[in-house]
């Protein structure tokens, strides 16, 4: 599928070096088929050294040659980079973004190029364990899909929507959603801590508790809430703990946070 094909990353922080990392990993392609860009000297020569790719501080003169253009920078700097890029790639290559709030009619115009791929992975990516939503330009090819979904499911499980407004909602709820998650867990450590557990094994039992229900979930193909009530005995412990959750309206401030955060992004969105 990628056989001598060139893959340029513009943008080589957490997320694109996770990138990098999963397509070489996965063997789709070879160190010498990738090229990243970075502002920061040390940074592209750390890439060099830790994975054998090309590296250069010219986004335009990355690009030049390569069939697929990932766009992994910052939302902020998008439009600098836009500017560095416009009408600099290969006709016909593929524009993947996984800037948040960047949509298809913006990419396009910046970068005077149709084949275009939005998407919007998660941070657990970079561990191969990410999930990725993403949509595409009617231009996309059905070959350049393809390695478009090949590229994104290196990071984990990916799926595709017709809609890009699902892109937003998807920034909100699994895009942000390991913070929420995160928060959540350091909440239940604090609490242990309190109960007078030590820390790490306040830590190890949350952690363990959370991977262990998330993928007892993920296998048992019940519902969310029968799974909870196998949790729950009639006047028990769970039930008590619950009680507290439901009165301080946990559901309705976890739906709140995630209706502000679909808002945020479509806002960032339009004004771009």
């Amino acid at each position: 599928m990628f056989e001598n094909s060139q893959i340029a990353f513009v943008g080589a922080g957490t997320m694109g070096e996770a990138m990098i990392h999963a397509v070489l990993a996965r063997g789709l392609v070879a160190p010498h088929q990738v090229a990243a860009s970075d502002a920061l000297p040390a940074r592209c020569q750390e890439l060099s050294a830790r994975h054998g790719i090309r590296t250069a501080a010219d986004n335009a003169a990355v690009v030049a040659e390569a069939e697929i253009v990932i766009l992994a920078v910052k939302p902020q700097v998008l439009p600098a980079v836009l500017g560095d890029l416009e009408g600099k790639m290969r006709p016909g290559a593929l524009a993947l973004s996984i800037v948040a709030g960047a949509r298809l009619s913006a990419l396009a115009d910046g970068l005077q190029v149709s084949a275009i791929v939005r998407a919007m992975p998660n941070t657990p990516a970079q561990i191969g364990e990410g999930i990725t939503v993403w949509t595409a330009t009617d231009t996309v090819s059905g070959e350049q899909r393809s390695q478009a979904e090949a590229i994104l499911q290196a990071m984990g499980k990916a799926i595709y929507v017709h809609d890009e407004r699902q892109l937003d909602m998807a920034t909100a709820l699994s895009g942000s959603g390991p913070a929420y998650v995160f928060l959540i867990m350091e909440a239940m450590v604090d609490a242990g801590v309190r109960l007078g557990f030590a820390r790490p094994i306040a830590e190890q039992l949350v952690i363990q508790t959370v991977l262990g229900s998330a993928r007892f979930a993920a296998q048992s193909g019940q519902h969310l809430a029968e799974l909870r009530n196998m949790v729950t005995s009639p006047g028990g412990t769970t039930a008590e703990a619950l009680y507290h959750l439901e009165k301080g309206a946990v559901r309705a401030v976890i739906g709140e946070a995630i209706a502000a955060a679909y808002e945020k992004s479509c806002l960032l969105a339009d004004t771009r």
